[in-house]
């Protein structure tokens, strides 16, 4: 390999400038990373990264991860400076309104952004994810001679990325499985937002990372091209275990404020940037300004990756010819579709049986599973509560990974994060598993997920104060409220076992974002099929009235349905006409057509009562001035009935509720 010359010293400083011009135009942004950090993007870039600018989603690409998103402005300046089809002018309107620019990169928006980043860890975690997947999908179509996937996952982690606990998680992780392609790049630079980062962070990253089983290599100076690239050659050679390469660097390189954590998130301002301009010896004074020769170069830069992909294309030629039914379902996998006749073993309840919902989530999932081939995932060491292992599946272990079973570990967090970069890989359709309140563990990587439309499915179980004897700690109170309120995130919440199976139809047609079905521990009784799309649809009518229009409509979820229709006929029996609503989703519901929502709801005359085991908020817009049976208080430690029924989930409560409620019409 050749060594770095004048040529790509000035490149480096183009892709310097062209950074600090954007946080200028902008007058916001993070001018001190891409400073610090342009060496080690450009020798990664211009050596190492296999891409081919033309088609960014070349499926045997290298994945690129900028984990510490604050530091856009970099990413940005490759993308346009590499030929991504992302114009200058793009960069011009760095953090306005409808750019593609944005302040942190996002995912679907930008060509050549592989996920979105800004909440230091979660692209650390993705990118964990991603190296899982081409670990996977190599095991499963890789054969003699056809190495159909065959990339690497590389990432520019900052000291916050580190810090943060996520990035502990999935390191773990990494470490354990032996992602040997997985090679995360340290800006350490020895500054955050505050100042040194010694005020909070005095901990031996490498020795934390070999105790990881991660193979650590250094750089002592970040400017040095050659010895970079000396040591990404190195990790670009692993195989048996993931590589952490620290590269001490300077915040704000060649500015005033280097080494200097104002540099971190203010612009330079404009005596600072032409102070800039001359240390690093950039001769133009006008910005968004790139010579010619400088652009050509970066073309040049571009034609390996462009010569890979052609290879790439015959390699995959060959591999149809030669395995025409695996390359069929490499494509269709890659377009996101599901198989011909997926659905066909979706079990069955016999009429009168009795079981917990995440028990017939598990049936559901085992008979789907042998028919959806790309359906993978694990729970946070919570299978067996969860039912989310798939029988006869192998699992995912170190060096082994074309099994389906993916062992977390107590890492929600990490779990979360790795699920969106297996589903950001593409060719996969991860679930994650655990207890609905531990959903909150997870919550940051479940809100990048739906700002990402990711199709992932989240199974969380034990679902409300019905799981008795755990107490407060484990009953979810707020939990369901807080999942309604993510944008893009559908939760389904089935009263039985026949909606949870037709709560995976949901999950899995879906491909435009993350759905979670939230299911009980305790075992409730198979309810007359649904009718045909209705769960779809949100919510439907369960049992209508008896002799007329509804006085009283009850609208519940979950196990909370079965209470419902036990308190009808109580009032049913005192002459009071009422319909029950079984309302899975208020998310889909909220979609239907506004006849579609009267007609479920009934007379506006009628009194309409939800009853749910979690907070209220929400439900108001479905009830109007009718009444909310839920919950503003925590659990409590007994068996399930007892705490169900001090709580005033009963139904001699649930009636009392109703008939005070007329009485004070």
């Amino acid at each position: 390999m050749r060594a770095f010359d004048e040529a790509d010293r000035r490149a480096v400083t183009a892709l310097r400038v062209l950074a600090v011009d954007q946080v200028e135009q902008a007058r916001s942004g993070h001018p001190g990373l891409p400073l610090g950090a342009a060496p080690m993007a450009y020798a990664l870039w211009s050596r190492f990264l296999r891409h081919d600018p033309g088609d960014p989603a070349w499926p045997d690409r290298d994945r690129f991860v900028l984990s510490a998103g604050h530091g856009s402005a970099l990413l940005y300046a490759l993308l346009h400076l590499f030929c991504y089809g992302l114009p200058l002018e793009e960069l011009r309107r760095f953090r306005q309104w409808d750019s593609r620019t944005p302040g942190h990169p996002e995912h679907g928006l930008t060509p050549g952004v592989e996920v979105t980043t800004g909440p230091l860890g979660q692209g650390f975690a993705a990118a964990v994810g991603m190296a899982l997947a081409e670990r996977h999908l190599a095991a499963r179509f890789n054969r003699d001679g056809m190495p159909l996937v065959n990339h690497r996952t590389w990432v520019i982690a900052s000291d916050g990325d580190l810090m943060e606990g996520i990035s502990h998680e999935a390191a773990s992780i990494a470490g354990h499985l032996r992602l040997g392609r997985l090679v995360v790049l340290y800006d350490d630079n020895h500054i955050t937002i505050e100042g040194p980062t010694e005020l909070a962070f005095s901990e031996d990253v490498g020795k934390r990372f070999a105790g990881y089983a991660w193979r650590v290599l250094h750089v002592e100076d970040g400017n040095d091209l050659d010895a970079i690239a000396r040591v990404l050659r190195r990790a670009s050679r692993s195989e048996d275990r993931p590589t952490l390469v620290r590269i001490r660097t300077h915040i704000g390189f060649g500015s005033p404020k280097q080494d200097n954590a104002e540099v971190h998130g203010s612009p330079l301002g404009k005596e600072g940037t032409e102070a800039t301009r001359k240390t690093l010896g950039w001769p133009i004074e006008e910005p968004f300004v790139i010579p010619d020769e400088i652009r050509s170069h970066f073309r040049a830069l571009a034609e390996p990756g462009r010569r890979q992909h052609k290879k790439w294309l015959k390699l995959l030629a060959s591999y149809r010819k030669a395995y025409p039914a695996e390359a069929g379902e490499w494509d269709r996998r890659l377009r996101g579709e599901l198989p011909e006749g997926w659905d066909a073993a979706l079990p069955e309840f016999a009429d009168g049986a009795s079981l917990a919902t995440r028990q017939a989530s598990g049936a559901a999932l085992n008979a789907i599973a042998p028919r959806v081939p790309e359906l993978l995932g694990g729970s946070g060491d919570l299978a067996p509560s969860t039912d989310t292992l798939l029988v006869g599946e192998a699992s995912v272990a170190p060096g082994s990974f074309g099994g389906r079973n993916l062992h977390f570990g107590v890492r929600e967090h990490a779990m979360g994060g790795v699920a969106n970069g297996l589903a950001l890989h593409g060719g996969l359709r991860p679930f994650a598993a655990t207890f609905l309140v531990f959903s909150d563990y997870m919550r940051p990587a479940l809100r990048l997920a739906a700002l990402m439309k990711l199709p992932i499915t989240y199974v969380f179980t034990h679902d409300s104060i019905g799981l008795g004897e755990d107490g407060p700690t484990h009953q979810p109170i707020e939990h369901l409220v807080a999942l309604r309120l993510i944008p893009n995130m559908v939760v389904l919440r089935p009263a039985d076992a026949r909606e949870t199976v037709e709560a995976w139809r949901v999950a899995l047609e879906r491909r435009g974002g993350p759905t979670a079905l939230v299911l009980s521990r305790q075992k409730l009784p198979v309810l007359p099929a649904p009718p045909t799309s209705a769960v779809v649809r949100g919510a439907f009518v369960r049992v209508e009235a008896g002799g007329g229009a509804p006085q009283v409509v009850l609208i519940a979820t979950g196990s909370e349905v079965t209470l419902a229709l036990a308190s009808r006929e109580k009032l049913e029996a005192a002459g009071v006409p009422t319909r029950v609503v079984s309302a899975p989703s208020l998310e889909l519901f909220a979609r239907q057509p506004e006849a579609y929502q009267q007609s479920v709801l009934g007379p506006r005359g009628a009194l309409r009562v939800s009853i749910e085991m979690g907070r209220a908020q929400g439900w108001h817009r479905w009830v109007g001035d009718g009444e909310t049976i839920s919950l503003n208080r925590f659990g409590a430690s007994a068996p399930a009935a007892d705490v169900m029924r001090e709580l005033g989930y009963s139904v001699e409560s649930v009636v009392a509720r109703v008939r005070q409620a007329l009485a004070n019409r």
